[in-house]
């Protein structure tokens, strides 16, 4: 199949909304994009077609994050790099915001939890009313706000670097709020981390960016260990499992993309069907325990099951893998403003097949402002033509203190404490989502 290209954007458009940051929500059927005018939110559960659901101005966006396929995501901007905004798109209002003691690095969310990543803190709220629960005070010094968070609510497991100068990982429950374990991962310090969507693995990248290893959780046990390569050092910039947790993608500053492959070898298997392989793997694995253990190290790592090569080079840029209309698809998302999609062979692994390229940023204005009139969801009329910043406008004034009030899915606001330093919606905001963002049944901590 031919890959296939959206039309390419009007002219002027790329340097005025000029990329800044990207995500894909928690199962990977949304990408947000963050730009120096805004922010633009994804559809992506088709391949021919790349919807834009919402568009939100607010300069200097470096943050956007969305959960799951509700209404509600939060923004950072640049202009306020303390300050952290949670909204409802789909009404245009804001839940809250929330302010902090330096700039805010990276936020991450799940159905119970909200972590907020500072240079040497973490702060955990509760999704369900943003009450702050829990601070995390002198953390070892994370410049770039690395951490990651198991989209499964039931354990809501955290992971941050447990020092600075080497590749500790700490492990902490977000649910009970305690420190569950800390894992030797590399000897040099940590430059990504991902769960898979049980939380029961977790993998890890230093930043030479030559190994990538896989642990259980909440033993901390490694479970697998892959070799991205062996020439040089990159940066890693991200990592993503597949739902089933079979599959891990793996992106850097490079132009590779890895798959790798979470299978574990049994005797049984390699004596049932010998190959050539198979028999060479034999006597590797024998003349390694008269190896240096650096040596011994490699020849036990894994290479990749299938890889991506992009036309690029050094651009900033994510990765996820996705079942999209029943077929299994590597997505990367581009600093060079656009959104590939790759075919994967489940069975066969090699090199992928680019099928589609979209551009993020061209003209859908039109587009964008039908969606939202069109929003039946929860039944009420089209909005007004105030823009959605106006809606969501802020005072110049320093932030207030006021009743907390959040979201709650079950259709209503809950109230929390009163908290300063932060202002908060003024009536209660719940998401009529339910057909989106399925009802959490109470769980026993």
């Amino acid at each position: 199949m031919e890959p296939q290209e959206s039309q390419d954007a009007p002219d002027g458009l790329e340097e005025q909304r000029a990329f800044i940051c990207a995500s894909f929500n928690q199962d990977t059927t949304s990408l947000s994009v963050g730009t120096k005018t805004g922010y633009r939110l994804f559809s992506v559960t088709a391949v021919d077609k790349l919807d834009c659901i919402h568009e939100g101005e607010c300069p200097d966006v470096y943050i956007v994050e969305r959960l799951f396929s509700s209404s509600l995501v939060v923004v950072v901007s640049l202009s306020m790099p303390r300050r952290m905004n949670v909204y409802h798109f789909k009404k245009g209002t804001e839940i809250c915001n929330y302010s902090y003691s330096n700039d805010i690095l990276s936020v991450r969310l799940n159905r119970q939890r909200l972590v907020v990543c500072l240079e040497e803190s973490v702060y955990i709220h509760n999704i369900k009313d943003m009450k702050l629960l829990k601070t995390l005070l002198n953390t070892p010094t994370n410049l770039s706000g690395l951490c990651a968070l198991s989209v499964n609510h039931s354990n809501s497991y955290l992971a941050y670097p447990g020092s600075a100068t080497i590749g500790e990982i700490t492990v902490y429950d977000a649910n009970n709020l305690s420190t569950l374990t800390l894992i030797q991962a590399h000897d040099s310090p940590l430059a990504a981390l991902a769960f898979n969507s049980s939380g029961s693995k977790l993998a890890s990248a230093s930043e030479k960016g030559t190994v990538i290893r896989v642990f259980s959780v909440p033993e901390g046990q490694r479970l697998f260990e892959f070799r991205r390569g062996m020439k040089r050092y990159v940066s890693i910039s991200s990592l993503s499992f597949s739902a089933d947790a079979q599959f891990l993608c793996a992106s850097s500053n490079t132009e590779t993309v890895h798959i790798f492959k979470l299978e574990q070898h049994s005797p049984s298997q390699d004596e049932e069907s010998p190959t050539w392989s198979t028999y060479m793997g034999k006597m590797f694995s024998a003349a390694s325990t008269y190896l240096p253990s650096q040596v011994s190290d490699m020849m036990h790592q894994d290479r990749a099951f299938a890889t991506v090569r992009l036309n690029m080079f050094g651009l900033k840029n994510i990765c996820a893998l996705a079942t999209i209309q029943k077929l299994p698809r590597l997505l990367v998302a581009s600093s060079d403003g656009c959104l590939y999609i790759y075919n994967v062979d489940p069975q066969d692994g090699g090199e992928c097949v680019l099928v589609q390229k979209h551009r993020l940023f061209e003209s859908g204005e039109e587009q964008v402002e039908e969606k939202e009139e069109e929003d039946p969801e929860d039944g009420s009329p089209p909005p007004t033509s105030q823009s959605y910043a106006a809606t969501v406008a802020l005072p110049s004034t320093p932030p207030s203190s006021t009743t907390l009030m959040g979201y709650s899915e079950e259709g209503g606001a809950q109230t929390g404490d009163v908290i300063p330093e932060h202002e908060f919606a003024e009536s209660p905001v719940c998401l009529d989502d339910e057909n989106e963002f399925p009802p959490v049944g109470n769980q026993s901590n």
